[in-house]
Formats: structure tokens, C-alpha cells, sequence
């Protein structure tokens, strides 16, 4: 009994493990088969592992033309930018492409190695406007007596600081001067951060050893981080995909033409004669605080994007008038525009949106209309006109024009005898427009002038 007990027992585990053996066999024929269809997908935020020699090698093959030796302290910040801070990275990323091409440029110009560039992120994580808690301000931090000495306009209207073209230039200037001082890229940038008085002091004491890691022990607390922390960032942005970095959101920048005023003028007055965002100008003049030029630096030149410059030369002159009136005149409606609006109802009437390239003179032309009409069916002052802009067009024999207009304001005695002016030699539609009360738009509209050109005994209605 006990013998066929043991054979039953036999016959069962050898039948499982058959079984067993059968399911385990199907179920590595499954993940074989969807091995082949199914690609890796790792994580957005999969962090690779990385070793010490694997970074040294990345390095050894970096073309740089400053020295780059991997130790232990500047492994512990790539370790820390591409590990435990890789937002930090990925923000100063989408930054990079508005200042690094003129970083570049600038180094180039002043015949110094371009990795220099990485400085500023370690300075200001490439914020214009970032302040330190010591005063120091701008892409590469100057500090207000620094920032002076090379130059740079600091005020409480103006900071050169905030100007990335001239704080950068600025920069290279002093980077230059204080490798020629102490004759090594590294010990430069530390004097950068400290000044070259403490630097002086670390040779010193270090016995005059003269390399940043021979008087490393002898130099403030924050410099000793400041140095690995620009190679570690150095490294970090020349190995993004070995690390997983990837570029987000990238901000470009502007592209813009340098105009002169010469004029003090504010932001939002330019917005409104010429609809420059004023957030654009901000952006592109970041030196001028609560978008206001003074009097004091009316000399100077204000960045205008591209697609709006050619519009602004053309019309500088009246421009500059205009944004010297205070305030900004208000769109109101004129009794000759109230006249219309009985008239034109009768009429045919088209809506026009304004394309790029379009001017006031080509729409007239293209509609058989004059620009009088133009300006009198849309409430326009000149010729300004902004693109997106809907403008009313009226064909047709009933069409309105400014005669007709004019008649029946007449009609109905809304037109008194006009209040007339004689220009005189030295005379200005501003100066006319400060001893009448006017903006020089309204003497503009009154007068229908395309410009702000008079000449001496030209009548000018003026009430």
C-alpha cells in the first residue's frame, strides 16, 4: 500500500512540474514576443546614472580654451544640477538662446575664451533685472561703483546694469583686465566674485601659489563654490542628452533697431501712437525703470522691435511731437464725425482689416476712396493705423466725403467761424499747440495735415 502511496505521489509532481513547466514556457514566449513591438519608454524625468570617470572622459574631449581639470568638488555640483536641481537647469535652458549668441559674439570680440559666457548663469540665472541682497544688479551683477567705473549709467531713471549689450560688455572688460592681472582664467573668476583684493590676499597667505586650486583654502567661503559651480555648469550644458536634459519652453530674442528720439518720452505713450506693446519695449530697454526716459537722457537710444522700425523713421518727426505732448490726447468724437454717422448709413459699407505692409494711402488707393474719407469714417487723426485693425470703408454714390460732412455740420450750426492762427518764423506745431491749449494731434486734425511741417505766415485754424 505504501508502495503505490509513493509511485501515486511520483506520478503527481512529475505531472505539475510538466504543467509548471508547459505555463512558465508560455508565459516567457509572451514577454519574448512583446519584447519586439514594445520600445523602451522611460520616464521625462529618468535620471541616468553616471560615474566619475565617465564625466572626466566627456571632459577630456571638450574643445575649451581655458583649463578644465574634474575633482571631486566641481563632480558634486554636476551631481547637484543634474540630480537634485535640474529645474534650475532647465530654466536657465530656456533662457539661454536670448543672450548667448551675444555673449559669443563678445567674448570673440574681445579675445576671450566663449565658455566664459556660463558665468552669468552662476551670477544671475540669466535675469536681467535680478537684484543680490548687497546691491549688486543685472545679468553679470555689477555692483553700482563696478558698474561705473566701466562706464555704465546708473541712476534712479536709468541702470546700465539691466542692459544686457552693455553690462555684458562691461563684464568682458573686466574679466579680460583681471586675467591680465593675475594671468589665469580660474584665479580671474574668482576675483570676479570676491574682488582682486581678497584674491591678493589668498596668494599671500597660500605662500604665493598663483592657480585657483593652490590658494583655494585661503579664499572667502562663497568663491570656493563660485568657481566649480560655473565648470559644473560648463559641463552640464555642453552634455544635455547624457543626462536627460531636455530644452522646455525657449524664449528667442527680439530682433530690434536702436532709434533716437531725442525726446523724454514714456512707454505707454509710444504704445499708443504706434501700438509697440509696451511690454516689448520693456523688454528690449530693460535699463529704463517704470518705462520713463527723463529729460535728462532724452539723447538717448530706445529699441524698437524690427517689424515696427522702418514705420517709426518714417514718422519720427510727427512721432517725436506727439509723445512730447502731455497727455496723451484722448479719441474723442468730433461734431464732423457725429455728422457722418447720419450719412453714412445710407451708404455701402465695407470692412477692411489691416494686413502687414498695409499703409493708409495704398487701402485708399486699391477702394477708389481719398485719404480725407479714410481718416473721417474711422476717427483717425493721421495715418496711423495698426494691423488687426477693422477700418470702415463706404462706396457708392452716397458715399460721405469731408465737403458733404462739412455742409451739413454747417446746416446744422455746428461749424462757427474758425479761430485762426499765423505762423511765424521759429514757430512749432508744439510751441503753437503750448500757447493755444492743444495737443499738436488736435492742431493736426483741425488743420488736416499729414505732418507736423509748417512754414511762416501758413493760417492755421487753432478754435
Amino acid at each position: 500500500m505504501k508502495k503505490l502511496i509513493l509511485k501515486l505521489t511520483q506520478v503527481a509532481v512529475v505531472f505539475f512540474c510538466f504543467a509548471g513547466s508547459a505555463v512558465f514556457s508560455q508565459q516567457t514566449a509572451s514577454i519574448n514576443e512583446l519584447a519586439d513591438v514594445v520600445v523602451p519608454n522611460y520616464h521625462y524625468d529618468y535620471v541616468p546614472d553616471f560615474t566619475f570617470e565617465e564625466v572626466d572622459a566627456r571632459i577630456q574631449k571638450m574643445d575649451l580654451g581655458m583649463p578644465f581639470e574634474l575633482n571631486d568638488r566641481i563632480f558634486s555640483f554636476i551631481q547637484y544640477f543634474t540630480v537634485r536641481n535640474r529645474d534650475y537647469v532647465k530654466m536657465v535652458l530656456g533662457r539661454k538662446e536670448q543672450y548667448f549668441p551675444m555673449y559669443e559674439e563678445t567674448m570673440r570680440k574681445q579675445g576671450m575664451p566663449t565658455e566664459i559666457q556660463y558665468l552669468s548663469i552662476i551670477e544671475s540665472g540669466l535675469d536681467p533685472k535680478i537684484k543680490s541682497r548687497v546691491g549688486a544688479m543685472g545679468l553679470w551683477q555689477f555692483m553700482p561703483a563696478t558698474g561705473r567705473m566701466y562706464g555704465m549709467q546708473i541712476s534712479t531713471a536709468v541702470d546700465d546694469r539691466m542692459d544686457p549689450e552693455k553690462s555684458t560688455e562691461a563684464a568682458a572688460k573686466y574679466l579680460k583686465a583681471l586675467y591680465k592681472m593675475f594671468g589665469n582664467w580660474e584665479v580671474a573668476l574668482a576675483a570676479y566674485n570676491c574682488g582682486p583684493g581678497n584674491v591678493r590676499k589668498a596668494i599671500r597667505r597660500s605662500g604665493g601659489k598663483k592657480t585657483f586650486w593652490g590658494i583655494y583654502n585661503y579664499l572667502p567661503k562663497e568663491t570656493r563654490g563660485y568657481v566649480p559651480q560655473f565648470q559644473a555648469m560648463l559641463y552640464v550644458l555642453n552634455h544635455l542628452e547624457e543626462h536627460n536634459l531636455h530644452l522646455e519652453e525657449p524664449s528667442y530674442p527680439l530682433e530690434y533697431e536702436s532709434i533716437q528720439f531725442d525726446r523724454a518720452l514714456s512707454f505707454k505713450k509710444l504704445e499708443h501712437f504706434t501700438g509697440i506693446c509696451a511690454e516689448d519695449l520693456e523688454k528690449l530697454n530693460p535699463s529704463i525703470k517704470r518705462g520713463l526716459v527723463p529729460e535728462a537722457n532724452r539723447s538717448m537710444s530706445i529699441r524698437i522691435p524690427k517689424t515696427k522700425a522702418f514705420f517709426v523713421k518714417e514718422n519720427l518727426a510727427w512721432l517725436s511731437d506727439s509723445l512730447g505732448a502731455d497727455p496723451v490726447p484722448p479719441i474723442t468724437i468730433s461734431p464732423l464725425t457725429a455728422s457722418l454717422k447720419s450719412e453714412v448709413q445710407n451708404g455701402s459699407r465695407l470692412a477692411y482689416k489691416v494686413k502687414s505692409g498695409d499703409v493708409l494711402g495704398k487701402i485708399a488707393s486699391k477702394y477708389g476712396v481719398t485719404l480725407t474719407q479714410l481718416r473721417d469714417w474711422n476717427n483717425l487723426n493721421g495715418n496711423l493705423i495698426k494691423i488687426g485693425q477693422t477700418l470702415a470703408i463706404y462706396t457708392g454714390s452716397q458715399t460721405p466725403s469731408r465737403s458733404s460732412s462739412q455742409t451739413l455740420a454747417q446746416n446744422a450750426g455746428d461749424s462757427p467761424t474758425p479761430k485762426t492762427y499765423t505762423v511765424k518764423p521759429g514757430d512749432s506745431l508744439w510751441i503753437i499747440s503750448q500757447k493755444h491749449a492743444l495737443s499738436i494731434d488736435q492742431l493736426k486734425r483741425l488743420n488736416n495735415l499729414n505732418s507736423t511741417t509748417i512754414k511762416p505766415g501758413q493760417r492755421l485754424i487753432i478754435g
